[in-house]
């Protein structure tokens, strides 16, 4: 077994902080997913740890949102011996592009990288239920709830850990004076 706690913070993807984060709330940790699935063997690992939980029950279609969920999506579809696909935000909302399509009664395991409020994958879920396709399960590598999300079916994640996140009125950080950074990949432009 490895640590994947250390794996995070050797790899920097489990940095610490002040941080605003692409659902507008501020935390003290963020996790870069990019920095550790940049490794494939440890991208290997970890979807291995999360699509365990799948196996059994059988999944046709793994189900990723564009850019975080992509590469932990295909090494978890890899695993499961499914369909890789991937939704991407058109407008304000999740769509199915590039042809790609869910057939109805298909099994269906959304992966995420990151799940801290749970909007992004309950758009990427409304697909699912949009595409007359069951919901498997949910996955992920980071669960920054702790193990308190709960999506109405099995969730799997390599990490969990509370990590709270705020609003920006009510965040101890701003109130500290502590400058943020903006290190998501949703509309932020690198210079």
């Amino acid at each position: 077994m490895y640590d994947i706690e250390k794996i995070l913070t050797e790899s920097q993807a489990l940095l610490t902080g002040h941080f605003l984060f692409t659902s507008g709330r501020h935390g003290g940790e963020y996790m870069q997913c990019a920095k550790v699935l940049q490794y494939p063997w440890y991208a290997e690992q970890i979807a291995e740890t999360v699509s365990g939980k799948f196996e059994k029950g059988g999944v046709d279609i793994v189900l990723a949102p564009a850019v975080g969920g992509i590469i932990i999506g295909h090494e978890a579809a890899r695993r499961l011996r499914a369909k890789s696909i991937f939704a991407e935000r058109v407008n304000g909302k999740m769509t199915l592009r590039r042809g790609f399509e869910i057939p109805a009664g298909a099994r269906v395991l959304v992966a995420e990288d990151v799940v801290t409020t749970g909007l992004s994958t309950r758009d990427v879920i409304a697909i699912v239920t949009e595409q007359n396709a069951v919901l498997a399960g949910v996955c992920c590598l980071v669960d920054r709830t702790g193990g308190a999300m709960d999506f109405g079916v099995p969730f799997a994640a390599a990490y969990s850990k509370n990590m709270p996140s705020y609003m920006s009125e009510e965040c101890p950080l701003c109130k500290a004076g502590v400058p943020i950074v903006t290190p998501g990949s949703r509309g932020v432009s690198q210079s």
